[in-house]
């Protein structure tokens, strides 16, 4: 009898998982194949592929489709790779992909939860509307002598080593500091030099925060196979180390500046403007205004702390992988890195040694370098959507059916897919600034450039990741030449085990010293 039990469990279980992963193909949309529940994240588990090269290699999988049907786990998730339709998606019919798909399932981690990323609907309106004066022209002309500050104590570090020709560097090391430590400036109020002092508070937390241990690993499996169970096993993704130490830190920076009437031109401070209402009067003369009608939200200590927490989760990672892998191009493309300092050169000159915001952003060059690593190394290989009322994608290929999704069906947007793929940037893995100068730029395709999303909910914090980049790398590059040495990895073969794109034995180059 028990045997029989067993054997109808199985044909059971095997039944629904064969109707699970059935979800396209009976849309008549073509999907890979499968292994039950694990679905196309299988690569990633058995370390044959990372995130970046699994999301690519779905792209590549049907190259004459408009799209493709994938599982996240055991979650459907339908991959767009038409630009076409990604506009439609993204822009026309944003109302009906307002959400991103919940990447821990609610109230298990309220400091993740209440971030403008995982926000919803209207929440996620006026939280991003509190925000945005942060991301404005005029606050990074502010923050702009706050990052010169963190990338000149960085430069003075190497500049002093003279005894050294090539100063070997691990990419990964070295730029997560400097993240750390302009987030630090910027967003939290807190000077740190993470560069001289290895191990201050600030930066290892940093590190627990967004490093992916194998536990923290399988925790983000359970969460998309069985979140129910993870809610009820109260299965938080931050240790309560993490969790107290962030949450105390702004908890004890909003007290000081309230009871100090410290005002100062970073996140939190127009955070707590916006949470008494009233006006901002920033030091260059420029004027924010809350009112009621414009903030319609409470804002609590907790919810500044998880604006904080997701500003310093993004830049802290994500910056840093732009960074590391500049300069590893740099290194490999020497002409390239010569005329950027060319320009680098030129520019200080004009400025009498002294670099501005104005001349900073006016470098075309060093725009073009930039903008080509976030074209073949985006750090963010996908981003998704989730469908929030019924949308029905209809047909324009002759095989095509129209497929209708329902609420709460996600899409996924394959950024590295779109930015590698030769039909949108002829010879996609050689490394081409000259793409992106003004006489080439136009030539590119509408939402084929994709680094920071698209639409209305693309990144807020684009311009100032971009601004923290190129300030580094003009200060390094005007005292340093980056360069290949036995450590460096050629070809670069990545990392397994990161959810992050990442060098498999680090990302190693040499800073030489430039003759002055």
């Amino acid at each position: 009898m028990l045997t029989f039990i067993l054997i109808a469990v199985a044909i059971f279980a095997t039944w629904k998982l064969t109707k699970r992963y059935s979800y396209w193909t009976d849309k008549g949309v073509k999907q890979r194949r499968q292994v039950y529940i694990l679905g196309d994240n299988a690569p990633i588990y058995f370390k044959k592929e990372n995130f970046f090269e699994m999301m690519l290699n779905a792209y590549k999988a049907f190259p004459e489709e408009r799209y493709m049907g994938m599982y996240q786990g055991m979650l459907p998730a339908l991959l767009i790779r038409d630009p076409d339709l990604i506009k439609e998606i993204t822009v026309k019919e944003f109302d009906h992909f307002l959400n991103h798909k919940p990447f821990i399932p609610e109230d298990i981690e309220p400091l993740w939860n209440k971030n403008l990323v995982v926000l919803k609907d209207t929440r996620w309106r006026d939280m991003r509307s509190t925000l945005s004066p942060s991301f404005t022209s005029s606050k990074m002309k502010i923050m702009f002598d706050l990052m010169a500050d963190c990338a000149k104590v960085y430069v003075d570090y190497f500049t002093k080593q003279q005894d050294k020709t090539v100063i070997n560097v691990e990419l990964r090391d070295i730029t997560t500091r400097y993240t750390n430590d302009v987030i630090a400036s910027t967003a939290f109020g807190i000077r740190c030099d993470s560069i001289n002092e290895k191990e201050n508070q600030f930066y290892m937390m940093g590190k627990k925060t967004t490093s992916f241990t194998f536990t923290k690993t399988i925790r983000i499996f359970l969460y998309s196979i069985i979140p129910k169970l993870c809610k009820i096993l109260n299965l938080k993704l931050f240790t309560e180390e993490v969790r107290n130490f962030f949450v105390n830190l702004i908890k004890e920076t909003i007290h000081l500046r309230e009871t100090k009437s410290i005002i100062r031109p970073d996140m939190i401070n127009l955070l707590l403007e916006a949470r008494k209402g009233g006006r901002y009067i920033d030091p260059t003369g420029n004027e924010t205004i809350y009112t009621e009608s414009k903030i319609k939200i409470e804002l609590t200590d907790l919810d500044i702390t998880a604006q904080a927490l997701v500003f310093f989760f993004a830049g802290f990672d994500s910056v840093a992988t732009l960074m590391s892998f500049l300069a590893y191009e740099l290194a490999l493309n020497p002409d390239i890195q010569q005329k950027l300092q060319e320009e680098i050169d030129k520019t200080l000159q004009q400025c009498n040694g002294d670099l501005t915001y104005e001349a900073l952003i006016k470098m075309k060059y060093m725009d073009m370098v930039v903008t080509e690593t976030l074209r073949k190394w985006p750090p963010a290989a996908a981003t998704d959507r989730m469908c929030s009322k019924s949308f029905t994608i209809n047909p324009v290929k002759p095989h095509e059916k129209p497929v209708v999704l329902n609420p709460g069906d996600v899409i996924f947007i394959p950024i590295n897919g779109i930015h590698l793929d030769p039909q949108y940037y002829p010879n996609p893995d050689r490394f081409d600034p000259e793409r992106f100068s003004d006489e080439n730029k136009g030539k590119i395709s509408p939402y084929t450039f994709l680094p920071f999303g698209t639409g209305p909910r693309n990144c807020i914090g684009s311009r100032f990741a971009i601004l923290e980049t190129k300030m580094i790398f003009f200060y390094i590059l005007s005292k340093f030449s980056i360069v290949v040495t036995e450590k460096t990895q050629i070809p670069l073969v990545l990392d397994k085990n990161s959810i992050s794109i990442q060098g498999k034995n680090g990302m190693w180059v040499g800073l030489q010293h430039r003759k002055q």
